[in-house]
């Protein structure tokens, strides 16, 4: 089941340059980890009960690397959090709509994480993410 917006991905060519402008408003930077697999940084900014992530590519062939090759920074992706991912994924197989991997993978902070494509979503690409610790084994 969908609990809320989880966050909003913003593809950036450098997380250092992106920050200030979050920081000029008074947001902080809670963290920035890598997740190598992605080939990209991630900097985590809560703001409400959502967050804002700056994701800065490490590598040009990742799927932001391609993104900011084509299309340059801007907003790359809405997430949604859910309590079961894999009921969610499951969910929209059968009902026919296109998700972007064969299961559930390990996104940053250790969620798992399922990509919807944007075709099945009216042009956004949707992230379904489920917190470590309601773990989907």
């Amino acid at each position: 089941m969908i609990e809320g917006i989880e966050h909003i991905g913003i593809a950036v060519r450098s997380i250092e340059e992106a920050r200030a402008f979050y920081e000029a408003l008074g947001l902080e930077v809670e963290a920035i980890e890598e997740v190598p697999h992605e080939g990209v940084r991630v900097a985590l900014i809560p703001c409400g009960a959502a967050r804002i992530e700056l994701l800065e590519s490490t590598a040009d062939d990742s799927p932001v690397g391609k993104f900011l090759a084509k299309r340059g920074p801007g907003l790359h992706h809405l997430c949604l959090e859910t309590d079961d991912v894999k009921a969610d994924d499951a969910t929209l197989r059968e009902a026919g709509f296109r998700v972007l991997r064969a299961e559930p993978t390990r996104g940053a902070g250790g969620c798992w994480v399922q990509f919807v494509h944007p075709a099945s979503t009216g042009g956004v690409l949707l992230e379904l993410s489920q917190r470590s610790d309601e773990e989907s084994d």
